[in-house]
């Protein structure tokens, strides 16, 4: 459990806070690169409790400007976008993709360019990488290096981001990320159904059949890698080695190669999340069709669970469907929708002081520890945690295995590396 100081020091990301402060240090994602178009509508972006909005300027490139006007506040949203700018409709004043106004043609003629220059307007770097328009909002005059995922590295095409919108704290969606206990009973009905058992094959059996997986952990530049291992199969075990990129990240286990999944929680305001599915294959195009598990999802990528309900319909949970066997009663939906339900039923900020942790817990108390030794040597030092040349992400994969008792999980995860590699 946390006290009450501690929970806040993690949860709190508005202007000013400790954690949004260092939070903002990293790139993030702030939306889909294909919601914007040349001289389209400005797309609304709220991130860290305040609001922005994303463009695509007549040359191609992306803005990421605050959303008031810093006239008289009206939305930019509604401003016209031409001409390589946005141009508020209240007075006509323009602002370009690098954060200037370049126009203020409410002023004399003899004062209108010196007085534009004037104007202060806030705004962020971008780069568009991985299906997604990335935005740093950190206090550095030049941006650190950009994470060079794999899937950031790859073509559009070989790509599939989903945003999901979750009304909780950002903590809360990282920590059902990080949990490999919970699979086996919240997700048991999607991991025993025809769909489950054509993606996981034999390991949807390994998943349901130990519901206490051993964890041990290897702390690396970036976060850590987890290892939930299940003894009790018989003469194998059976290994989900996930790669936990701190402070948002979670690679999720997968065969060696194929598509695959990485999710991250971004924090919109202290009580709403931005959860992003991301999947990607670095061989082949992708279609998200591996995100089957999802089950019917509403079809707008940028809120796929928009339907999913919410605690006045108990998420659409149907009893009777339980009676019948359906673990969660959250039917036809997949394994996202029982995460985010479960998410939003321990209220918007939970109240940690009130856990009572286990063993299965082990990942959830690691990533808060790391999480809170990382603020505080920052409010310390400035130095970002987490980053630096050794935080190497290009060849991160996190993979799910069976292997022989006799052998070690690591060694086995190391040869199926090594032969990726080498393919």
């Amino acid at each position: 459990m946390l006290n009450s100081a501690d929970n806040t020091l993690l949860t709190r990301i508005g202007p000013g806070t400790p954690m949004g402060t260092m939070l903002r240090e990293y790139w993030v994602p702030a939306c889909r690169s294909a919601k914007l178009e040349a001289d389209g509508a400005p797309e609304k972006v709220r991130l860290f409790g305040e609001n922005f909005v994303a463009f695509r300027a007549t040359d191609g490139r992306v803005g990421f400007l605050q959303e008031a006007c810093p006239h008289r506040c009206a939305s930019l949203r509604l401003a016209r976008n031409e001409g390589n700018g946005l141009r508020c409709i209240f007075h006509g004043w323009k602002f370009s993709v690098d954060g200037e106004c370049v126009d203020a043609p409410t002023e004399p003629r003899s004062q209108r360019e010196r007085f534009a220059q004037s104007v202060p307007v806030r705004s962020h770097p971008t780069h568009e990488a991985g299906g997604l328009v990335w935005v740093y909002m950190g206090a550095q005059e030049t941006p650190p290096p950009f994470p060079d995922f794999e899937f950031t590295q790859l073509p559009d095409t070989h790509v599939f981001p989903l945003r999901g919108i979750i009304k909780t704290n950002w903590l809360q969606g990282l920590e059902a990320l990080l949990d490999s206990a919970h699979v086996t009973f919240l997700h048991a009905t999607n991991l025993d159904s025809a769909v489950g058992r054509s993606l996981f094959l034999e390991e949807s059996d390994m998943m349901l059949g130990d519901g206490a997986p051993v964890f041990e952990f290897d702390e690396k530049p970036y976060g850590f890698t987890e290892g939930a291992i299940r003894t009790e199969l018989g003469d194998q075990d059976y290994a989900r080695v996930r790669e936990v990129v701190l402070p948002f990240f979670s690679f999720i286990p997968a065969a060696p190669t194929g598509a695959r999944i990485v999710c991250c929680s971004i924090p919109i305001d202290d009580e709403t999340t931005a959860q992003w599915y991301i999947s990607y294959d670095a061989d082949a195009p992708v279609d998200g069709s591996n995100l089957t598990l999802m089950g019917n999802w509403s079809g707008d990528p940028d809120h796929f669970n928009s339907d999913m309900g919410d605690e006045s319909n108990l998420w659409h949970q149907d009893r009777e469907a339980m009676k019948a066997g359906h673990w969660s009663g959250i039917v036809n939906r997949g394994n996202p929708y029982e995460d985010f339900a479960v998410q939003e039923s321990m209220g918007t900020i939970v109240d940690r002081s009130r856990e009572y942790l286990g063993t299965c817990d082990r990942v959830i108390y690691r990533a808060r520890r790391m999480l809170l030794d990382a603020v505080r040597s920052y409010e310390a030092t400035s130095t970002v945690p987490f980053t630096g040349p050794q935080a190497k992400l290009r060849t991160i994969r996190a993979l799910s295995f069976a292997y022989p008792k006799t052998e070690n999980w690591r060694d086995v995860r190391q040869a199926l590396l090594t032969g990726h590699e080498n393919a």
